[in-house]
């Protein structure tokens, strides 16, 4: 049980739907190391179709997705990957990086927390100087979680890739809430898709799912992909049970993530009102809503505990916290946190 009447920590603390629950139960399962697990291949099939890709492959976790997808394009040891200072890949997946593939990392400050053509360029120029530096790959984000889940414009999307094929590098798009990205811009999810050679996306964050994220890609790369997701300890066994649920997740999932987008800008906006400066509304796109707290003269940490103690769940972020709305969140809860950051200020 948890300990949260309201759990905002994160998009993937969600409980499986009654419908996730039936799928789940009556998933039809083989043995997804032999690839003949039905509805792994199912689900696989439809993140190709939606992305516009050849082929796909299930893993359990984004961390996976992301460093098989990094690891296809990466040369060997010496060489780098190109992203920004704050992305998924660079940050929390730096020593993941380092320990699976010895991959180093080439970064460049993004203003807005996602690449742009010019921090592109200049991450693969050339090391003209030492002639000692290779990059192999540039990896892209989008939203971009560490600035508060911003979304990369499609048109910047398009302007990367043809920097990135001036200087032929691939492109890989750590993509694990780009459906949030697609509905806060009103586009496609293939908008971004069309301009990468590899990406992932989770159904275990706003789509909804228990578990899984999907990489995608030309079908000959998804096939040294499966090598690489077997060597790197991934070959679940019967996975359509957890299966089932992604394909509910890619079905029913996106359509509603505008909710989670208004009820994120709702409380960010009951915080901005309440605490003047503790909300940046521009940064507010997606689900995300990153907290200020030393405006209510509070440390982070201490910050998150007396929320804890109210009953509503919260994260790190820079500069104070993070909260996150998903599909177990309603207008209730939303009140219900705004309530708990009045009390928690207040003593």
């Amino acid at each position: 049980m948890s300990e949260y009447r309201v759990d905002l920590r994160s998009d993937t603390v969600t409980k499986p739907s009654a419908v996730m629950r039936r799928a789940m139960a009556e998933a039809e399962v083989g043995d997804d190391w032999y690839g003949d697990d039905p509805t792994v291949n199912r689900l696989q099939e439809r993140a190709a179709e939606v992305t516009g890709m050849e082929g796909a492959v299930f893993v359990p976790t984004g961390t996976m997705a992301n460093q098989i997808g990094l690891r296809l394009h990466w040369s060997g040891n010496g060489h780098l990957v190109a992203a920004g200072e704050g992305a998924h890949v660079a940050s929390t997946e730096v020593m993941t990086s380092a320990v699976l593939s010895g991959i180093s990392y080439r970064s460049g400050r993004t203003p807005h927390g996602w690449m742009t053509a010019e921090v592109a360029r200049e991450l693969l120029a050339p090391d003209a100087y030492y002639d000692v530096e290779v990059v192999d790959l540039l990896a892209v984000e989008n939203t971009a979680g560490s600035v508060g889940g911003t979304v990369l414009p499609a048109d910047e999307m398009r302007a990367i890739r043809k920097v990135a094929q001036e200087a032929g590098v691939p492109i890989h798009l750590d993509g694990a809430r780009i459906f949030n990205a697609a509905a806060a811009a009103g586009a496609d999810v293939s908008e971004w898709a069309r301009e990468v050679d590899t990406m992932m996306f989770c159904v275990s964050k706003g789509l909804g799912a228990p578990i899984g994220s999907l990489l995608c890609g030309p079908a000959e790369l998804m096939r040294e992909a499966r090598r690489l997701k077997i060597l790197y300890g991934g070959a679940w066994r019967q996975a359509g049970v957890v299966a089932a649920a992604g394909l509910v997740a890619l079905e029913e999932g996106p359509g509603r993530l505008h909710e989670d987008h208004e009820r994120a800008r709702r409380l960010a906006e009951g915080l901005a009102e309440t605490f003047p400066g503790s909300v940046d509304l521009a940064r507010v796109e997606t689900n995300m809503v990153f907290v200020d707290t030393s405006v209510m003269g509070l440390e982070p940490l201490e910050a998150i505990a007396r929320m804890q103690g109210e009953g509503v769940g919260c994260t790190t972020a820079p500069r104070g916290a993070r909260m996150v709305t998903h599909v177990d969140i309603s207008d209730e809860d939303v009140e219900t946190a705004l309530a708990a950051w009045k009390s928690v200020a207040a003593r």
